[in-house]
């Protein structure tokens, strides 16, 4: 059988309205939903960014791309080259998708906290995943910031983007995130509230909307056990936020409140905004809400504006926030509790850092 011969796309298909070059061209542009349900007997008006519905699944797609064209324009990344990336996840899908439009090899380094569907979902994309114990120092040689550095060395063509020193991260915030916010709510918002991790997002965003509205409550959510929030670090269960050291792409200055949140009301105002809102969203959504919650309950102003930023999907989390028996491991829910018995309204806000 003669093979059938291939067909001849036409040069100019990708510039016709409504078809786009490639995955990366989707990201960003992603909607602002509001949480009437969840704050239902709150004052202000709540609405979330959903960038879980950015193609990758995540906010970190916002950063990838910037950060392999910026090497590239340096000559720190080439042709044939491989990306070598400490990441929990989300980062690490961003530059796979990134890079398999690219054409590099990619190669991350990942905590032994996070989930198993993060990992097999890296593997999905053709990176090889080495993994690292969690509680280490991040100096210690077998830390992932550690590990990665020595692969990036030791590999032919290795390059790590390090998003917690690369400029690109929070200025791929400022040049869109920041805008997409302040164009949807027409300037209106009076708090941005995002977690903290790299700090990239909050302090790119942040920076944009401040400069156009310096009035702006600029709130960070930071996990019980991170540095942000103050005292020494410490192990905790919530994936893809909060850190154990002072990352570059913090801005330090950018926060007016930081909250900390604690891994049982993280978890559990995730799986009740999941259930009340129908937005399956990580454990980081659920520390950013329940310190936006907190901060929006004592204000009595009904013409307030917060924009909260959820930055993935619950589809990674299925094995863990999404399982009531390993919640129960966990310590995060009693033996009988149920899941649906939590009610935010009836906790209240601890340690709380105003500049």
């Amino acid at each position: 059988m003669r093979p059938r011969p291939r067909r001849r796309r036409s040069p100019a298909l990708a510039d016709r309205p409504g078809i786009l070059p490639d995955v990366t061209a989707a990201v960003g542009r992603t909607p602002l939903v509001a949480l009437d349900r969840l704050a239902e007997d709150v004052r202000p008006r709540l609405v979330a960014k959903l960038e879980h519905m950015n193609p990758g699944g995540s906010v970190k797609d916002r950063i990838a791309l910037p950060m392999i064209e910026a090497a590239e324009r340096a000559g720190l990344l080439k042709p044939g080259g491989v990306i070598v990336e400490p990441t929990s996840g989300n980062t690490g899908v961003g530059l796979a998708q990134a890079a398999a439009v690219k054409g590099y090899r990619c190669i991350f380094v990942m905590a032994d906290k996070q989930s198993e569907e993060k990992r097999a979902l890296l593997r999905a994309y053709g990176a090889e995943v080495v993994v690292c114990p969690t509680d280490v120092d991040p100096e210690d040689e077998r830390s992932y910031y550690k590990v990665s550095d020595r692969l990036a060395r030791e590999t032919p063509g290795g390059w790590k983007p390090d998003q917690y020193s690369n400029a690109a991260n929070p200025e791929a915030h400022y040049a869109t995130t920041g805008p997409e916010i302040w164009k949807a709510t027409e300037g209106r918002l009076t708090h941005f509230v995002a977690s903290i991790g790299t700090g990239g997002t909050i302090s790119g965003a942040g920076r944009y909307l401040k400069e156009r509205r310096p009035d702006l409550v600029i709130v960070g959510a930071d996990p019980d056990g991170s540095v942000y929030s103050g005292g020494a670090a410490r192990p905790y269960l919530t994936e893809g936020i909060g850190e154990d050291f002072w990352p570059e792409t913090y801005d330090t200055e950018i926060c007016d409140v930081i909250v900390r949140v604690t891994d049982r009301d993280s978890m559990l105002t995730a799986r009740a905004a999941t259930a009340l809102e129908g937005i399956l969203m990580g454990e980081s959504g659920g520390t950013v809400l329940w310190a936006a919650l907190q901060v929006a309950r004592d204000l009595d102003d009904a013409d307030a504006l917060f924009v909260i930023l959820l930055p993935d999907s619950g589809r990674n989390y299925a094995g863990k926030l999404y399982n009531d028996d390993w919640l129960r491991e966990s310590g995060l829910i009693g033996a009988d509790e149920e899941v649906a018995s939590y009610d935010w309204r009836a906790t209240h806000l601890g340690v709380v850092v105003r500049r």
